[in-house]
């Protein structure tokens, strides 16, 4: 008869710091500043040599009791098997949205040439 229970236990395999995991070499890196949020696109390179793509919201949630910024993160990988697809459903989300709110839109492109600093063609 075998007995599970009284066997000797194996030595748990050595667990990878999620850090060291998530730490591939970045290729390339965009950042989106938005009010509380900030979205992180990165382009990694994974060990086989293929790239992904990181892409991380970062949201200020709270200050702690010694000033420090508590913040909450959140991780989308994407593969190259799953770009394409991807893509044509983000362009096709965000032409809807584009149709459906066209007066936020021209809100938001008012208040970007507001932002603009003025030239000194004017003033010739």
């Amino acid at each position: 008869m075998i007995s599970f229970f009284n066997r000797t236990p194996k030595e748990e395999p050595q667990r990878v710091q999620r850090e060291e995991r998530e730490d591939k070499e970045i290729v390339f890196s965009k950042t989106v500043k938005a009010g509380k949020r900030v979205y992180y696109l990165d382009v990694k390179k994974d060990r086989r040599g293929d790239l992904f793509l990181s892409i991380t919201e970062s949201k200020r949630k709270s200050v702690t009791e010694e000033g420090q910024f508590v913040f909450e993160k959140h991780k989308i990988f994407l593969y190259k098997e799953d770009f394409d697809k991807f893509e044509d459903a983000m362009t096709e989300v965000l032409g809807y949205m584009r149709q459906a709110m066209p007066a936020v839109e021209a809100e938001n492109a008012e208040g970007a040439q507001a932002e603009e600093p003025a030239t000194d063609e004017s003033a010739e």
